[in-house]
C-alpha cells in the first residue's frame, strides 16, 4: 500500500471533500469551490447538505452581484458542486476537510470511514478549533496524512487558517497541505497542537470578557461592538462574530477549551446559556445578539 510520504510534495490537489454542513463546513465548501476545485459537501442529514447546498449558491450569487466573482467561475462552481448524505461519494477526493461537531469520538469515527473510502495518498484535514490534532489522528490507520486546518471564522472572507502538525503527520503531508491553502488564496501560519491553538487562545477569553462587561452594564451590544472596531481596529465586533459563530458552539468550543486549560476566562458567562435556553443561537435561526432578516450564512 502506498503511504502518504511516498507522495510527491507537488502533488496537486483537484477533488475536495467537505464533511459537516454547518456554517464552518459550508465557509469552507465555498473558499474551496470558488477557486475551482470540484467539492463534495457531505452531512448524514439529507435535508442539511440540501440547505447547505443552497446556501453556497446564494453566497456565490451574491458575489457576483456585488463584483467579486465573474459570472462564469460562479457556474464553474455550481456545476462542480456536490450534495450528498453518502460518505462513500468521496471517493476520488484528493482531500476531505471534515468539520463536523467538535467532540473528539464523532471525529474518530469519522476518520475511521474515511479509511474505506479515500485512497492512501489523499489528505485528511481536520477543522477542530479546541481538540488535539493528534488525538483525531489516532482515529486513522493513517494518521502520517492527517493534518490539522483551522479556519477563522466567517472563513469566506477571513484569510487566516491555523496549521497544526500532529505528533505523527508526515512532513510532506504538512507541506502539501500548505500548498493547498495558499492555493486557495489563505494565509496559513502553523502552531503548535495545544489547546486553542492561537487564535482561540486569544479570542475566547476575549469574547467571554465582553459578554461579561454586557452583562454588567459596562456597555450595550453595539458600544461594545463599536468599541472593539472602531478602538481596537477589529474587523468585526465581538457579538457580530458571535451571532456567525454561533452561541451554542460558542458554548462548546469555550467548555472544551475550560476542561482541559482549568482558566476561568474559558468558562462561558451565563447569558450564554440563557441566549442558547431562548433559541437566540444568532445569525444561523435569524437571532442573536442582533436580529437578521436573511437568516443563514453572511452576504458575499
Amino acid at each position: 500500500m502506498t503511504q502518504i510520504a511516498d507522495v510527491a510534495e507537488g502533488t496537486a490537489i483537484g477533488r475536495v471533500g467537505v464533511v459537516g454542513a454547518g456554517t464552518m463546513g459550508i465557509g469552507i465548501a465555498i473558499v474551496c469551490a470558488r477557486v475551482g476545485h470540484p467539492v463534495v459537501i457531505c452531512d448524514l442529514r439529507s435535508e442539511t447538505v440540501e440547505a447547505g447546498a443552497e446556501k453556497v449558491e446564494r453566497f456565490l450569487d451574491n458575489s457576483v452581484t456585488k463584483g467579486k466573482l465573474e459570472p462564469s467561475a460562479r457556474d464553474r462552481a455550481l456545476r462542480d458542486l456536490t450534495a450528498s448524505s453518502d460518505l462513500a461519494d468521496l471517493e476520488g477526493c484528493d482531500v476531505v476537510i471534515e468539520a463536523v461537531f467538535e467532540e473528539i469520538r464523532v471525529k474518530r469515527d469519522l476518520l475511521g470511514q474515511l479509511d474505506e473510502i479515500l485512497s492512501p495518498e489523499a489528505l485528511v484535514h481536520s477543522n477542530t478549533s479546541t481538540l488535539s490534532v493528534t488525538d483525531i489522528a489516532a482515529g486513522s490507520r493513517l494518521p502520517e496524512r492527517v493534518v490539522g486546518t483551522h479556519y477563522c471564522n466567517p472563513a469566506p472572507l477571513m484569510q487566516l487558517v491555523e496549521l497544526v502538525r500532529g505528533q505523527r503527520t508526515d512532513p510532506t503531508a504538512l507541506t502539501r497541505s500548505r500548498e493547498f491553502l495558499i492555493g486557495l488564496e489563505k494565509r496559513p501560519v502553523t502552531c503548535a497542537d495545544l489547546p486553542g491553538f492561537i487564535v482561540n487562545r486569544f479570542l475566547v477569553p476575549f469574547e467571554n470578557d465582553c459578554i461579561r462587561a454586557l452583562e454588567t452594564g459596562l456597555g450595550t451590544v453595539e458600544s461594545i461592538d463599536r468599541a472593539v472596531t472602531a478602538g481596537l481596529g477589529y474587523p468585526m465586533g465581538t457579538f457580530r462574530l458571535l451571532d456567525i459563530v454561533g452561541l451554542d458552539i460558542h458554548k462548546a468550543v469555550s467548555l472544551s477549551l475550560y476542561d482541559q486549560l482549568k482558566d476561568p476566562r474559558f468558562a462561558p458567562p451565563p447569558l450564554v446559556e440563557r441566549m442558547i435556553s431562548a433559541g437566540q443561537l444568532g445569525r444561523k435561526v435569524g437571532s442573536g445578539f442582533y436580529e437578521y432578516e436573511d437568516a443563514g450564512l453572511l452576504g458575499a
